[in-house]
């Protein structure tokens, strides 16, 4: 890599930086409280296993590491997310530069990562096994290319450690390095490095690092995807022709989601130099072609055999986050001047990366305003502390993960049960008090213990249900007098 190359690189690192720790910065400004990913990922800290249920267990092990170190904290949540972020970016940079001649391309395939809505916003919302997954296929990717253009034991090492993350990061990540090994065997220039003797060692690589996990699956295959086929083959009683169609339109309709506002960025930005682009290819262009045809008939055959009626565009990440790249390497192709189209470009980059995080913030600080709150706005800590003053509880036995995990980073030295996750059920006999604690509706409802917790406390600790009370707690960012309401009781009986 020649000095220029490495200066081009820097920028686009130092920009990426200075953006991800905005984001750690906006995110710890934004509110104490935990949406759903992130209270599963406090909550389930608790205790290490080969595997937690639908989804595979690379981020909570990642996680589980960091909160032995730094404590469990909202802090540490969000610098492993970012973190994993940026450094998706930087090897999607390297692997374009890999690819691409041009500088100012490879600086738009890069940051064009950010035009893509599921990548730039809910990614930083709420998601945390789809990161992992973005992080494994940067790194798959890259040592694939690589692999392809400057063989070596590094390339191939590196692309099984990408296969291993991403088979723990979620299952359907198996379909990318498919597609590759097909895409490959079908040009002839690239077989050989197919039928190369370190492919054993790619493959090595990647079993290691799921074997544990394999070993937990083979006893827990109907737990870890069956709440995945729920969500994938939810049509009802739909016949078999409409269950079809719903499945295809969904796959269409995730598609344009996915990818529409980067067409939109780079029909912008280069105007009408995109369309002969489109038309032109190389080498590079036809590989990710055949890629995301052998991806997209993967997933076309879930549908038609498979069941499948509803496709998430989230799950498209293994694939479709090399649009940005496919775009340039046909734009290098055709042989278009980048200047201008680079100078149109980074003034939409200064607008997503100023934009997504004052909409983060701004949607959970606007309830001030609007009076319509998200579960940022739920007042976990205040509520902790309220009831604490009222007894120090032992152990606590919370309606759902996501109360679990919220309270989790507030009194880490305390076990926390969750009612919907009888995977981690420590014996409680001797602690107490025992606080209960669940959401309440917040517009009418019963306020009585729910069925559920009180059906636990006499299977698990033969008690009866104790007398249940409510709590308000004021919103965070409320407007007027608005609070949200919680139930609870405690447990102060010690078993015989």
């Amino acid at each position: 890599m020649t000095e220029s190359n490495r200066r081009c690189l820097r920028w686009i690192f130092a920009l990426l930086t200075a953006y991800f720790v905005l984001q750690v910065g906006v995110r710890l400004a934004t509110s104490h409280s935990l949406d759903l990913d992130e209270a599963e990922q406090a909550f389930r800290s608790q205790w290490l296993a080969a595997g937690y249920g639908p989804q595979p267990p690379f981020y909570n092990w990642l996680q589980y590491t960091v909160f032995q170190f730094a404590g469990v904290s909202l802090t540490a949540l969000s610098a492993v997310k970012n973190l994993l972020l940026f450094s998706s970016y930087v090897l999607y940079g390297l692997t374009a530069r890999l690819m691409l001649r041009d500088k100012a391309l490879v600086a738009i395939a890069t940051l064009g990562l950010l035009t893509i809505p599921q990548m730039a916003f809910e990614m930083q919302r709420d998601l945390t096994h789809t990161v992992a997954v973005f992080f494994s296929a940067s790194i798959f990717f890259y040592g694939f290319i690589r692999s392809l253009k400057q063989p070596s034991l590094a390339s191939y090492l590196i692309a099984g450690i990408g296969i291993g993350f991403g088979l723990l990061a979620k299952y359907n990540f198996a379909i990318l390095p498919a597609a590759a090994l097909i895409a490959a065997l079908s040009d002839a220039r690239l077989r050989p490095r197919i039928f190369d003797w370190r492919l054993v060692l790619t493959a090595a690589v990647a079993l290691v690092i799921i074997l544990p996990h394999l070993f937990w699956l083979k006893d827990n295959l109907d737990f870890a995807t069956a709440r995945t086929l729920e969500k994938m083959t939810a049509s009802g009683h739909a016949s078999y022709l409409t269950q079809v169609a719903m499945g295809v339109s969904s796959l269409a309709l995730a598609i344009i989601s996915f990818a529409g506002l980067t067409v939109a960025v780079f029909a912008f930005v280069f105007g009408k130099s995109l369309r002969p682009a489109l038309s032109s290819g190389s080498e590079w262009t036809r590989l990710l072609e055949r890629m995301m045809l052998v991806f997209l008939a993967g997933i076309l055959l879930l549908i038609v055999f498979g069941g499948a009626a509803g496709i998430k565009d989230r799950w498209l990440v293994p694939m479709l986050f090399i649009l940005p790249l496919y775009f340039c390497l046909k734009i290098e192709a055709v042989g278009v001047a980048t200047d201008r189209a680079f100078r149109r470009f980074m003034p939409i980059v200064a607008v997503i990366m100023i934009g997504v995080p004052a909409a983060l913030y701004g949607s959970v600080a606007a309830a001030h305003f609007t009076g319509h709150y998200e579960r940022l706005n739920r007042p976990y800590a205040g509520m902790l502390e309220t009831l604490r003053k009222q007894a120090e509880p032992a152990a606590i036995l919370a309606g759902d993960s996501l109360l679990a995990g919220n309270l989790r980073q507030d009194i880490p030295g305390v076990p926390i049960l969750s009612v919907d996750y009888p995977g981690f059920n420590p014996d409680l006999s001797s602690r107490r008090p025992l606080l209960l604690v669940w959401l309440l509706p917040q517009k009418g409802g019963s306020e009585a213990l729910p069925p559920d917790m009180a059906e636990w406390l006499q299977a698990n600790l033969g008690a009866s249900a104790p007398e249940a009370s409510v709590i308000d707690v004021p919103y965070f960012y409320r407007r007027g007098g608005d609070s949200y309401r919680f139930g609870y009781a405690w447990v102060n009986q010690r078993a015989e």
